[in-house]
């Protein structure tokens, strides 16, 4: 009735009245909507949403998603998003997961753990304690041969009640909270599954976890190799479902067919892939997120295969001679620093490099007269220093055994030519991974090695240094040997004090500088590439690459926004 009015007046009105009438009520219209639009966005903000698909690009065909058989890293990528553990690994800090509280006992042996109220895994069925417990005892089984098997030698595991656990140690560990990050498994999928069949389990590709993100389809190509995974949010995840609707993992045989996969738009995220090719692949729509990892990566020298580095001084001008921002310049453009010791930079106990206060120039100069003062002297015919002494004559002539990966052979190829400067002669032998790991390093059939190794938060140099650890399954390549430096191994894996333990390691790293078993080249960022349209990366330290992972649920893709009365 009030419409039929309205018409009727308008009808009525001279045409400059409803010419004038309808340009008013438009201006009041627009006028309106400008100030509920300038209000909105003083008193709203823009939040994360739920929705959007990021598609990663991984190196590698998954075979184990399972944290207590992981081989790869496909295989710690996907066990890293369906899994949860007790603690989680975030930013460099450990935090609780599954745990809702933990207590340590006062003299450091015994960790008492408390599950949160209702855990679920994705399948929905309950989360006990039982899960745990059967996890650590699988680990420790000899013959499920895991991977994880050396981190829990010596604890004893007890469930308490339905939601409490009790760990004890043999003796303090400092870093033992950090084994707590592993992925539980589902005791009521696993529990009929012997150990020595766990390897045959479809479970290992069909996961059911308690992470972030649960399987919703596995693709294959003809040949029945898995080509992707789509992943999608678990609503059960105890921390908070994920905003990003869905991730899709796809899997490539190598590094080229990765970049290529990149260029075609297959995928929109990638990473491990080296420096040089990553900023040449890079797309304007990316973002490239460095991390540190505690990873070094060094020359070991092998005395026994080797007799030529039993000579300090030899040792001392090789290390002199390397000019370590070149390389870390040339292979790494630049990601990554410079190291003198074991303790990776970010760790507890790092010490900055020394050897590049001085020029390249200066310390090539000081490594040639150390030599020449120990009565090393050039062999005219071929270019190669010896020493000769009434027994034998020693010349400076070693190879260097490295894996078959593009910055290994091009770090490689430029200490070659750094050592010959000084008057060495050096070969290099390239493996693949399988076969130098296997054929060359358990047995220490090397002179000299270029390898890295791989620290937790907590470097914990034990395992590379200590000298009970100098035999295969050891993982002391340099076969290094010093009754000092065991001692301070043994007693800061023991100090919970972190400025005790911060002291030992440096103490330790005062022998090894004075002993120089190895050369210490480079600590290399992580690069993780990633379109800019994904928010909220925030990592800035992770131990292991599949760390990238530890905040996907706060990752987002899509915004709203909400005036503050209602966040």
């Amino acid at each position: 009735m009030y419409e039929l009015r309205l018409r009727y007046t308008l009808n009525k009105l001279p045409v400059l009245l409803k010419a004038l009438f309808l340009f008013f009520l438009s201006a009041f219209i627009v006028s309106s909507i400008v100030l509920l639009y300038k209000v909105d966005q003083k008193i709203s903000v823009e939040v994360p949403t739920e929705g959007g698909t990021l598609i990663e690009g991984i190196i590698g065909t998954p075979r184990f998603i399972n944290p207590v058989l992981t081989i790869s890293d496909a295989d710690r990528d996907l066990s890293y998003l369906i899994y949860s553990g007790l603690m989680r690994s975030e930013n460099g800090n450990i935090v609780p997961d599954l745990a809702d509280k933990y207590e340590i006992s006062a003299d450091g042996l015994c960790y008492t753990f408390t599950l949160k109220d209702e855990l679920r895994w994705s399948d929905g069925e309950p989360l006990t304690s039982d899960d745990v417990v059967f996890t650590i005892e699988k680990i420790k089984n000899p013959a499920t041969k895991s991977t994880r098997r050396a981190s829990w030698e010596g604890v004893s595991t007890e469930k308490i009640d339905e939601k409490t656990i009790l760990f004890c140690l043999a003796k303090p560990y400092a870093p033992f909270l950090e084994n707590t990050t592993l992925g539980i498994l589902p005791y009521h999928l696993w529990k009929d599954i012997m150990p020595e069949q766990m390897t045959l389990s479809d479970f290992n590709i069909k996961a059911i976890g308690s992470g972030p993100y649960k399987i919703e389809k596995i693709s294959r190509n003809s040949s029945g190799i898995i080509t992707s995974y789509t992943l999608i949010p678990n609503e059960n995840f105890t921390l908070k479902k994920p905003y990003i609707n869905k991730l899709i993992l796809k899997f490539y045989p190598s590094e080229k067919t990765l970049i290529d996969a990149y260029t075609k738009g297959e995928i929109n995220s990638l990473s491990a892939i080296s420096p040089k090719n990553i900023l040449g692949s890079k797309k304007d729509g990316s973002v490239l997120k460095q991390y540190f990892l505690p990873r070094i990566f060094a020359v070991f020298f092998n005395q026994d295969e080797s007799p030529l580095f039993a000579n300090e001084d030899v040792r001392k001008a090789l290390n002199l001679s390397i000019d370590k921002d070149a390389i870390i310049n040339d292979v790494l453009e630049g990601f990554g620093l410079a190291i003198d010791g074991p303790i990776p930079p970010g760790s507890i106990g790092f010490k900055e490099s020394t050897t590049t206060k001085k020029t390249p120039e200066e310390n090539l100069a000081r490594a040639k007269d150390l030599l020449e003062k120990n009565g090393w002297k050039m062999n005219e015919e071929d270019g190669v220093l010896e020493k000769v002494t009434k027994q034998k004559t020693s010349r400076l002539e070693f190879s260097i055994s490295t894996s078959n990966v593009d910055d290994l052979t091009q770090t490689s190829q430029l200490l070659k030519k750094m050592w010959e400067e000084i008057g060495a002669k050096v070969s290099i032998k390239v493996f693949e991974i399988g076969d130098l790991e296997q054929s060359i390093i358990r047995p220490r059939k090397y002179e000299s090695l270029l390898f890295g190794e791989i620290m937790g938060r907590d470097p914990d140099p034990f395992a590379f240094w200590h000298s009970s650890q100098r035999n295969d399954p050891g993982l002391n390549i340099a076969n290094y040997a010093n009754i000092t430096a065991d001692k301070l191994l043994e007693s800061a894996r023991t100090t919970f004090e972190t400025s005790e333990r911060e002291e030992k390691y440096i103490k330790f790293q005062d022998e090894i500088e004075k002993d120089l078993p190895a050369v210490f080249i480079f600590s290399p960022h992580f690069i993780y590439l990633v379109p800019n349209s994904v928010k909220g990366v925030e990592e800035t330290s992770i131990t292991i690459p599949s760390e990238r992972f530890s905040q996907i649920y706060n990752w987002y893709i899509n915004t709203k926004r909400v005036w503050k009365i209602f966040i």
